[in-house]
């Protein structure tokens, strides 16, 4: 049983329980793994409100499919509860309904697992509407098979695993559950269509789109506020933002970007997370180019990474134009930084906390947004002369003739405006 190392203490949220992290570590996972992984959970688990009072791990050639651990390490986790007041053990893997069921009542307390402790934060940080929704179906659609045989410690006492707006749904029954779920799903797939809309109008301006990804935590807001010189909810604690930001960016040539902020990712996202969140994360999808925001300063960054592109995978935007920002060089040692520097693809090392590197960032966005501009002949009547002065705000014009009742350009635009313009192209 492991006493855990004193976190950084920030701004603090309410404790208002205890906890006991467990772990089965396999044969598969090295020590380097387990021990980010653990860290990861305690923070979890403190951004949740929970102070974890203590760390138990159990190394097994495989799960135990009745309890994830044996027998002997539940007895080991029930006398620390007893002696350490605790009032829920958290799971650093995810359990099937069964092993939840039989864990609560071995052990005589809450058991929270790692995709029920990730939606009980989403639960807290939701504040919109849509984030409501989205993270009541999540949590509706976890819940749901795990409503027979366990509950009534969790209901008894309240606080992680049944908070948020799907808190009052459990004490209904299943057939309530599942209109409420058909419920939600409608009324996200309403959302979608006035997401689709809002971009329909951004291409019709010829806006290109940018969206901030990541990892929790990893300063996609601060950079946000930095670039757009917004004033973005900003929080060292995961998920600080769970409701999408757009925020308008000028370049260095008056060109202006809409810079979108995105719910942070993190290994093992729920996939009814991102399910529920698909009307969110389709900005990213259909957006022109990714800012995949790292930590340079954290020691798994490059494990961070991999669990951004894992999602973006799944959500299929993973061959979208993407540029990679090593944020918070003001903490990071200088030759680590260059080390991530010269990995694959492009990459720009910048702090959004002291604004360094963000002018050479901006440049490189223009730069790769530019790449994707094309030289075209337009043929605009004079009754739609708005539209030449958008090719002229947003593009390069090389030359103006009239011929006719039309004006006849020969410009580069990118691809949005191109988009928008489809109907007066004359030549290509």
């Amino acid at each position: 049983m492991e006493r855990p190392e004193k976190l950084i203490e920030l701004e603090r949220p309410p404790i208002i329980e205890t906890a006991v992290v467990a772990r089965v570590v396999l044969p598969s996972d090295t020590e380097e793994e387990v021990e980010e992984s653990l860290r990861e959970m305690r923070q979890l688990a403190w951004t949740a409100g929970a102070e974890v009072a203590c760390t138990v791990v159990q190394h097994r050639n495989r799960p135990c499919p009745a309890t994830l651990i044996g027998q002997g390490k539940a007895d080991e986790i029930k006398a620390a509860v007893d002696e350490l007041g605790a009032d829920l053990v958290v799971f650093d893997s995810n359990l099937t309904p069964a092993q939840a069921a039989k864990l609560e009542k071995l052990l005589g307390v809450k058991v929270v697992d790692r995709t029920q402790l990730i939606l009980d934060i989403f639960a807290q940080r939701a504040h919109t509407n849509e984030g409501k929704h989205q993270v009541e179906l999540a949590q509706l659609q976890y819940m749901l098979p795990r409503l027979v045989g366990r509950g009534s410690i969790m209901r008894q006492q309240g606080g992680i695993g049944v908070r948020g707006p799907g808190e009052q749904k459990l004490e209904v029954d299943r057939r309530v559950i599942r209109k409420r779920i058909a419920r939600l799903q409608e009324e996200i797939a309403n959302i979608r269509k006035n997401r689709m809309v809002q971009r329909q109008r951004r291409a019709h301006g010829a806006v290109s789109t940018v969206a901030l990804v990541g990892y929790t935590n990893a300063g996609k807001s601060s950079l946000l506020n930095r670039l757009a010189s917004a004033d973005t909810f900003v929080e060292d604690k995961l998920f600080a933002t769970l409701d999408p930001r757009a925020r308008r960016c000028r370049l260095s040539r008056q060109r202006e970007v809409v810079l979108t902020d995105t719910v942070g990712f993190i290994r093992k996202l729920p996939h009814s997370l991102v399910a529920a969140f698909r009307a969110t994360l389709e900005e990213v999808k259909e957006s022109d180019l990714l800012l995949l925001v790292a930590d340079a300063a954290h020691p798994g960054v490059e494990d961070h990474v991999r669990a951004v592109y894992d999602v973006l995978e799944e959500i299929g935007a993973l061959d979208k134009p993407m540029l990679m920002v090593l944020n918070k060089i003001d903490i990071a040692e200088s030759d680590r930084v260059a080390q991530l520097v010269r990995g694959g693809g492009p990459r720009v090392a910048v702090s959004a906390l002291t604004g360094e590197g963000c002018e050479k960032l901006l440049a490189e966005i223009e730069r790769l947004l530019g790449a994707t501009r094309s030289r075209v002949r337009l043929r605009i009547p004079q009754s739609e002369a708005g539209l030449v002065a958008r090719v002229y705000k947003a593009g390069q014009v090389f030359r103006q003739d009239y011929e006719g009742n039309d004006i006849v350009l020969e410009a580069e635009i990118d691809a949005a405006l191109k988009g928008a313009l489809t109907e007066y192209i004359a030549c290509v």
